[in-house]
């Protein structure tokens, strides 16, 4: 909720400063639902002049995903959750934009250690039983402010139903997983199966975070439909 609340704050906020005024008979105002690699939700655009606008939304999405770290798996649930605000430059004073903004970012991702066959865990090359390890949980961290960088197109000026697309890169940073814990007897690391575990979980935490280091650049990619006004 803390994430939902920054999100649409800084929304607000960018769009409040942009004096309120229009030109001729120009549409300035767009309101629409943009969809892609961020989520899904609801978008605001004023076009100050030909040449500069801003926009803001927030988008949201929940998806499952397989992370395989040596020799386990891990059943991950994702969601997305950001928002943040864009300033449009048109430098042709037509459609096509180059974008940059900040966005408040609140992705995150919850897995679950699948054990195999069913009956035990291979951690860091030492074997457990399903037993000793229980369920085997990780949660990720990122960092809360990520800035984006896009390139677009979305109409001129005229009144109307309008179609925009956009592609480039949200820099969040690397993804880190913030804890591994189990259920199970290793719960208790002083029992005797045990006493290695605490050594094999934080070897098996690092290859995780090598694995994920990938998404610290995450691709964007959206299309906006909206209404121009």
């Amino acid at each position: 909720m803390r994430a939902h609340s920054r999100a649409a704050l800084l929304a607000a906020a960018s769009l409040s400063a942009v004096p309120a005024f229009a030109q001729g008979d120009d549409a300035r105002v767009t309101l629409g639902v943009t969809a892609g690699t961020l989520g899904i939700g609801p978008e605001a655009g004023f076009r100050v002049s030909e040449i500069i606008g801003v926009r803001a939304n927030a988008t949201f999405f929940s998806f499952s995903h397989n992370i395989h770290s040596h020799d386990t798996r891990y059943d991950t649930k994702v969601k997305l959750c950001s928002g943040g605000a864009m300033v449009d430059v048109y430098p042709f004073g037509g459609g096509f934009r180059i974008s940059g903004g900040l966005r408040v970012n609140g992705n995150k991702g919850r897995g679950a250690g699948v054990p195999n066959d069913g009956t035990s865990y291979t951690i860091d090359g030492a074997t457990y039983t399903a037993a000793a390890i229980g369920t085997l949980h990780a949660e990720t961290d990122i960092n809360k402010l990520a800035p984006a960088l896009t390139l677009g197109y979305s109409g001129g000026l005229s009144k109307g139903l309008t179609v925009g697309i956009e592609a480039g890169a949200l820099f969040q940073g690397r993804v880190r997983v913030k804890s591994l814990t189990v259920t199970g007897l290793c719960a208790d690391i002083t029992l005797g199966p045990c006493s290695t575990f605490a050594t094999d979980l934080v070897a098996e935490q690092q290859s995780v975070n090598d694995d994920i280091n990938d998404y610290k650049v995450y691709p964007v990619l959206q299309v906006t439909l909206g209404y121009r006004f």
